[in-house]
């Protein structure tokens, strides 16, 4: 009988305990109000030029789909720029290790306030202008335009940074010098102007 008892008595402290533990752990809710926001797993950037006047676009594409792991990202430039032009721009970002690949971009015009794209050329090979603006009148940059000076070869560095200095002198121009922030994502792809 004191076999019994003791069976039973063990049962319900063990499931005593079972409760109290699953109490605690479902007391930590998502809405609780220190719950910090956490970044995307950006795997993949792809920049989209579309010629004024017609023609195929161009595509440039950054996949790096171990993240900040070893491997470095597979970059690819679908063609080579024409002398003195302007395109107009596009920018998406995915998390390609989703399937369907994530639209991060959603996210960043949802947040538009907290993030900014930077265009960095080399050798004088083109000029970038933000199409987009956020709610503070601050750019974004998903929507561009970038306008080729004449043939040379160089590169184009696109970044995404989380809560830059938006306001800051230089940075509303597009100057990272200044920008802070942290980086989300950056590319940097060959360019050819010809």
């Amino acid at each position: 009988m004191n076999t019994l008892k003791n069976k039973t008595l063990k049962t319900i402290k063990n499931l005593a305990f079972v409760f109290f533990v699953a109490s605690v752990f479902t007391a930590c809710s998502d809405d609780d109000p220190g719950v910090v926001n956490q970044e995307e797993l950006i795997t993949t950037l792809t920049a989209t030029l579309t010629r004024s006047g017609g023609g195929t676009d161009i595509v440039l594409k950054s996949v790096d789909l171990d993240g900040d792991g070893p491997d470095a990202p597979v970059i690819s430039v679908s063609a080579n720029l024409i002398a003195n032009t302007t395109y107009t721009g596009e920018l998406k970002v995915e998390n390609e290790t989703e399937s369907p690949a994530e639209n991060i971009t959603l996210e960043v015009l949802e947040e538009d306030e907290e993030h900014q794209f930077f265009f960095t050329p080399t050798n004088n090979i083109a000029t970038t202008t933000y199409n987009d603006m956020d709610g503070d009148g601050n750019p974004i940059g998903v929507q561009f335009s970038l306008a080729t000076t004449t043939a040379a070869t160089g590169s184009l560095t696109i970044t995404l940074r989380h809560e830059p200095m938006k306001t800051a002198s230089g940075v509303s121009d597009g100057d990272i010098t200044n920008a802070g922030g942290e980086t989300d994502v950056q590319a940097v792809f060959p360019i050819t102007v010809e």
